[in-house]
């Protein structure tokens, strides 16, 4: 074993699995040589699943659910199965929520957006910087936007006293913000901000991305009078298969969401295609009137054999909360330890605001920049090369989180839009520009992560980084660093 008993006993007390260890190999060959550390792009697929899966396609007829056919029948029963499974994920009652399938989170926000947009009179938009891309894009259909640059300002605002507002005040509004950042791992309240929102500003209704955070975190949706309105989640992020989303709907808040103007196929009651006439459907179940076309149905089919087989494996998300969370604390610590000896600069720059051993706070994800050993910024672009080299797999660059570049980078707008009018764009190889990085390395862990994994990350940042000669590590944009450096003994 790489790390000694005693570290790995106390590993073992913080919450770490070491059931994990043993199935590995069986319900994870995809994983024999390589470390992965991108959970948050995706988790894994298990081999149970995926037998499980084929073996439900080959004995059983699945159908369109858009008929009454035995194999009709058949899918939309599962679906409906599935539906109710989901909820009771979320301990959501099915007579306060419904559950809305779609192909990811993002396309259950655009779902919300387009209903809002679709309203007389449009919408106010509001969201926290730490939401992903996606979130921030509502703000191109809202008729006015402002985005919190804290949690403070945002309650602020939603703590307000005010009993009584103008008409401009009393226009319809969205509040957006997301569980988890996706760019540092930072968490943010849930009920406690969709509740207040519901009693302070009642013409405003809650969109909760728990994209990010439903893959390592129980998420409670048991008190439909405080959990928030609509949230937004990705399964393949939770679960590793199948590719599909929902949008969790509050009944009770469904109405604003019978505005949307597009409508598909399964979403009318009556259609004239040669005149301008039609009849939407507006009452029933939300997934009735939300869900254009034909549904993912084989996908929603993969979810429930993904449940199961999830459930099996780690027995639930707080079990993968803690043991995440034991391994984010495990290299943290040891990353924040490095330094270069002749010249005491850290090796790591972490960006978080929280410790990782607080679930509430903070999730398993170690955003971070290297610094050479005389302070310059090593690219973040050459770091993911190497480690896919060692076939580490990583992530780099922005992350899809405009606001947390900004605020961790240190970046101001001006220095953003600088940036871009000299040539950078999201996804290119621009990793540091005038002295500044322009995004970041993550690793962020799973429910099969290994202690293992994590040691190898280690080694990784040692050999390549600390033991060896910099100059080698040109940032596309900064300077040649060439001292050598060590690792200090963890």
């Amino acid at each position: 074993m790489h790390t000694p008993f005693f570290r790995k006993r106390d590993l073992i007390d913080q919450g770490y699995n070491p059931q994990v260890e043993k199935i590995r190999r069986d319900e994870y060959p995809q994983l024999r040589d390589a470390v992965y550390l991108d959970h948050s792009g995706t988790t894994l697929y298990s081999s149970s699943l995926v037998k499980a899966f084929t073996k439900d396609l080959m004995n059983n007829l699945y159908g369109n659910p858009h008929s009454h056919n035995p194999s009709s029948t058949l899918s939309s029963d599962r679906i409906e199965a599935v539906r109710l499974r989901v909820l009771g994920l979320f301990k959501a009652d099915p007579a306060e929520y419904d559950v809305v399938f779609c192909a990811n989170a993002t396309a259950a926000i655009k779902l919300v957006a387009d209903a809002f947009a679709g309203h007389t009179g449009g919408f106010e938009y509001k969201y926290h910087r730490d939401v992903h891309t996606s979130l921030v894009g509502v703000r191109e259909l809202a008729t006015s936007s402002h985005c919190f640059d804290s949690e403070h300002e945002t309650e602020t605002w939603l703590s307000s006293e005010k009993t009584t507002f103008t008409a401009e005040e009393n226009k319809l509004g969205l509040l957006a913000w997301p569980g988890q950042s996706n760019f540092s791992g930072h968490r943010l309240p849930q009920n406690d901000w969709s509740g207040l929102l519901r009693s302070r500003r009642p013409n405003y209704y809650s969109l909760f991305d728990a994209a990010a955070l439903a893959m390592t975190k129980p998420i409670d949706f048991s008190n439909p009078s405080e959990a928030p309105d609509f949230m937004s989640l990705s399964f393949y992020k939770m679960f590793g298969f199948p590719n599909l989303g929902a949008l969790i709907v509050r009944r009770a808040s469904a109405k604003a969401l019978v505005s949307r103007r597009y409508f598909g196929g399964g979403t009318v009651d009556s259609l004239i295609a040669n005149k301008d006439w039609k009849v939407k459907r507006t009452n029933g179940h939300p997934h009735e009137f939300l869900e254009d076309g034909t549904c993912a149905f084989h996908a929603i089919v993969a979810l429930g054999h993904a449940m199961t087989c999830h459930s099996k494996l780690f027995g639930g998300f707080a079990q993968i909360s803690l043991h995440t969370s034991s391994l984010a604390s495990f290299l943290t610590a040891r990353m924040s330890a490095l330094v270069h000896p002749k010249t005491g600069i850290r090796v790591v720059d972490i960006y978080c605001e929280n410790e990782h051993a607080n679930t509430h706070t903070q999730g398993p994800v170690i955003t971070f920049n290297l610094r050479s050993a005389n302070g310059e910024w090593i690219g973040y672009s050459g770091v993911e090369s190497a480690a896919a080299g060692k076939n580490i797999h990583i992530r780099t660059g922005g992350h899809c989180n405009p606001g947390g570049v900004s605020y961790f980078c240190g970046l101001s707008s001006e220095e953003m839009e600088r940036n871009f009018k000299d040539g950078h764009v999201c996804g290119d190889g621009r990793d540091v520009m005038n002295g500044k990085p322009t995004g970041a390395v993550r690793v962020s862990l799973g429910a099969m992560t290994t202690i293992e994994d994590v040691l190898k990350f280690l080694d990784f940042i040692k050999e390549e980084y600390v033991e060896k000669d910099n100059s080698k590590w040109r940032a596309r944009g900064g300077r040649v660093a060439n001292m050598l450096c060590s690792l200090v003994d963890f």
